[in-house]
């Protein structure tokens, strides 16, 4: 079909009829606003515009209309259109209404640094009152599960403890190595210039035990298991999946998301374990090449000056950063939209939401512990 074809205007004078055809559209502009000039002059001032064959119609057309209509100076041209799709006729009366008087497409008035913030502040209290539903649905679905245990999805979990912890334990154990060994190099040349170097077991132990080893391992795991939650989720319902479940009456908070979320929640404190010890050898490694501590005066040391209550802080902040990482990742993957973009889009969110938050938790913790004396 020639251009000609999908787009025309035509008018009948016996009738004072003007007949639109094919689609008016941003792409036939060009050619529309040259079959308009080519019409003969209408000097009726009772003119009807058919749109029965209009296909298609966006905005541009719509401005095209009412601009030719005001051309041929036709008092309240709105009630001339006839015969439009429903969709097209609410487009021309909303362009007719707020039409303006001049040769170029109306766009959008930028927003003033006022109204930005406000839309913005809108659009993130909307976010977060969607978040705090979704953990209200997550936390019904848990006390569903207390009752009645047997519906817990005990596949899906093992396979989380699976995914996240195990497959996790060669580079949580080679980062927190490096960071054992970073610490103590850098501490230890101030240590060894005052003559020191033992007090690099208390720093040392104290840095990876309350802070670096909770921390550093939430944000790989935010990075490695909370995207892949929300890629995960987001490319079933992308599959309309997740719709085909509420169809069917299984809840996805069930099978989807609550496994996903116990199941962070218990590797987590694990992984932190698991931190704590690497950490600590590439500290005793470093320590002893650099600053002549051997392994036995190391241990004897942490053995004294690092106490039970520092290990316990560290690890009881991985739940709390657990349920940080897997609420925000299930969230965002039910929020993709349906389009590949949009899978992208929420995975960066999700691990930067998460990276963030759990940046703040930390720095609670740290006020919190702070005031106590702990």
């Amino acid at each position: 079909m020639s251009m000609q074809e999908m787009a025309s205007i035509k008018f009948d004078s016996k009738n004072n009829l003007i007949t639109c055809q094919g689609e008016w559209t941003l792409a036939q502009l060009p050619h529309l606003e040259n079959a308009i000039s080519q019409l003969n002059d209408i000097s009726a001032h009772n003119v009807t515009l058919d749109g029965s064959a209009v296909s298609k119609i966006d905005s541009a057309g719509a401005w095209l209309l009412t601009q030719f209509l005001n051309k041929i100076s036709m008092s309240d041209a709105i009630n001339h259109f006839e015969s439009f799709a429903i969709p097209q006729q609410k487009l021309l009366d909303l362009v007719t209404k707020y039409r303006v008087e001049a040769d170029t497409i109306p766009y959008a008035k930028d927003l003033s640094w006022l109204e930005k913030i406000g839309k913005t502040s809108v659009t993130y209290s909307k976010d977060f009152y969607s978040f705090l539903a979704f953990v209200g649905k997550l936390g019904t679905e848990f006390l569903l599960t207390i009752k009645n245990p047997a519906t817990f999805r005990w596949k899906a979990f093992m396979s989380i403890i699976e995914s996240a912890g195990f497959q996790a334990l060669m580079i949580i154990a080679l980062l927190s190595c490096m960071i054992g060994v970073v610490i103590t190099y850098q501490m230890g040349l101030q240590l060894k210039t005052y003559g020191a170097n033992i007090f690099i077991v208390d720093l040392l132990g104290l840095a990876i035990l309350r802070e670096f080893a909770p921390l550093i391992t939430a944000i790989m795991v935010a990075g490695r298991t909370g995207s892949a939650f929300t890629a995960q989720l987001g490319t079933m319902k992308l599959n309309q999946e997740i719709d085909a479940l509420n169809t069917m009456g299984v809840s996805p908070a069930s099978l989807l998301f609550l496994p996903r979320v116990i199941g962070l929640t218990l590797v987590l404190p694990l992984l932190t374990m698991w931190a704590d010890i690497f950490g600590i050898v590439g500290g005793m490694i470093m320590s002893n090449n650099m600053l002549d501590i051997s392994w036995a005066d190391f241990l004897n040391r942490f053995h004294h000056v690092v106490s039970l209550r520092s290990f316990l802080i560290g690890i009881g902040k991985a739940p709390v950063f657990a349920l940080i990482i897997s609420a925000i990742g299930c969230f965002e993957g039910n929020e993709v939209e349906l389009n590949a973009d949009s899978i992208g889009k929420q995975t960066t969110k999700s691990v930067v939401l998460s990276i963030f938050f759990i940046i703040i938790a930390d720095a609670a913790f740290s006020i919190i512990f702070s005031k106590l004396k702990l």
